[in-house]
């Protein structure tokens, strides 16, 4: 087709191709540009976020609750951040945690769910259903994962959820029953979902050897995902422990979030399940969503290398002003994992798995490491405090420490963010269930056009 065109005959093709896309890239991005003091003359919230902060109020939950600040005489005052699921302070849903018992993410699952915590039977019920649909259904792994490898895991995943939908004899019907039973099943299945990618990942372009591990239905989900993982399906009773603690941190964040809200956005156009869910991971795998610990380890690399001693406070104040300056790392001129959209004083979850993270360190012999991190932790809202004019305080947030404690569990960073989605599904379902429930209108904002009027110019007469 390409030899009938005129301009081939001076052009091999890929010069060809460079040219006219270098050429549309520049027309499109001229055309797309829009005026940022537009966005305030016409009070346009951008992230649907007011200038102190405060979220656009777009909806109602009973899944999820995010605390951060009070409201005194008609001001913000911030305060420790709280993560509340159901009612319940994350807090409490955490005390006790041990290595005798790795199932607490399913307890949470369920009290995402149902609305109340389990009792004894509840729960082997629930888990016993998990069991039950976490076999996918047969030659999947190999037609749909193994024979069509990704480069990344999560559009793999996006991939695999999105091809169930041919596996389900009822994938349209959205009445509560059904779509309840597809997210369970898809709660349960998520996790071979994602380590069977990483596997075709780390074969058919890593040059690993292949290994395929099924789920056993006598483990929780923290410890299949390292089962599964793990040539030898071995682990150790932290390991085990501090991955079921992620999963339970992030299952859920309140329907504000990117992904919580592609759900709703999605669910209230009347799609299917799987779509809605493909949807969510899309919007998840973003790294300033669910990539952004992948970036905190990066981060850190890179600080190891250009510091010669890790406990020189001022060098590392110094290199982190360089990062601010967009002299030093990514040239952002962000500090990773640092900061968050509703948080200031504090993320309850960052400050959660730092209470285990040392305790990790220690059976890992990274303890050198982990102060360093705390070192960081420390100057870090100083230094960006001294550098930039803001609205609230900077903590660390979650994913300060989660890409960490990954890195210590020996998961590959290629599923950093797969397991974030392997948790988040709970909180996804539990929403896409609420906007059914509801029946809300299809979610739709409202955008003003910029752009001048024009007349329509002949062929001819265009310059």
């Amino acid at each position: 087709m390409f030899k009938e065109v005129g301009l081939m005959k001076d052009f091999k093709l890929e010069q060809f191709e460079a040219k006219i896309l270098n050429e549309y890239s520049s027309m499109t991005e001229k055309t797309s540009f829009i005026k940022p003091e537009l966005y305030g003359k016409y009070e346009v919230k951008r992230g649907l976020r007011d200038l102190d902060g405060k979220g656009v109020l777009v909806g109602l939950t009973e899944i999820g609750e995010i605390q951060a600040y009070m409201l005194e005489e008609g001001k913000m005052v911030h305060g420790p951040g709280q993560l509340i699921y159901r009612g319940y302070d994350l807090n409490d849903l955490v005390k006790g945690f041990s290595g005798d018992q790795c199932n607490r993410f399913e307890e949470t699952a369920y009290l995402l769910l149902f609305g109340q915590l389990p009792d004894q039977r509840s729960q082997e019920d629930f888990q016993q259903l998990l069991a039950l649909y976490q076999t996918l259904p047969e030659e999947f792994p190999r037609k749909m994962i193994l024979n069509a490898p990704s480069k990344d895991i999560m559009n793999a995943l996006a991939r695999s959820v999105l091809a169930l939908y041919s596996f389900d004899d009822n994938p349209d019907d959205t009445s509560v029953t059904n779509v309840l039973k597809q997210c369970i099943r898809l709660i349960a299945s998520f996790p071979s979902l994602a380590v069977y990618g990483y596997q075709a990942f780390s074969h058919y372009h890593g040059n690993q050897s292949l290994y395929i591990h099924s789920p056993r239905a006598d483990l929780s989900t923290a410890e299949n995902i390292l089962s599964m993982l793990r040539p030898d399906s071995k682990y150790t009773k932290l390991e085990a422990t501090l991955l079921d603690l992620a999963l339970v941190l992030h299952a859920e964040h309140g329907g504000g979030n990117s992904s919580a809200f592609m759900t709703h956005v999605a669910t209230s156009s009347g799609t299917d399940t799987y779509s809605v869910m493909a949807a969510a991971i899309g919007a998840l795998k973003g790294p300033k969503h669910g990539g952004a610990n992948v970036k905190v380890v990066h981060m850190f690399e890179d600080i190891k290398d250009n510091l010669n001693d890790w406990n020189d406070e001022e060098a590392v104040e110094r290199y982190l002003t360089r990062i601010l300056a967009k002299d030093a790392f990514d040239r952002t001129g962000l500090i990773y994992g640092i900061g968050h959209a509703v948080y200031s004083i504090s993320d309850p979850r960052a400050v959660i798995l730092k209470k285990y993270v040392a305790q990790l360190a220690s059976e890992k012999g990274m303890e050198d490491e982990f102060k360093l991190y705390e070192t960081v932790e420390r100057l870090a809202p100083q230094v960006i405090a001294k550098v930039n004019k803001m609205y609230k305080g900077v903590s660390a947030n979650v994913d300060f420490y989660s890409g960490f404690v990954y890195r210590m569990l020996n998961i590959p960073e290629e599923m950093f963010t797969p397991i974030f989605a392997i948790s988040r599904i709970v909180g996804w379902s539990a929403h896409r269930i609420e906007e059914i429930v509801n029946k809300g209108k299809i979610i739709r904002p409202a955008y003003k056009s910029v752009a001048p009027r024009r007349n329509y110019i002949e062929m001819n007469d265009r310059p």
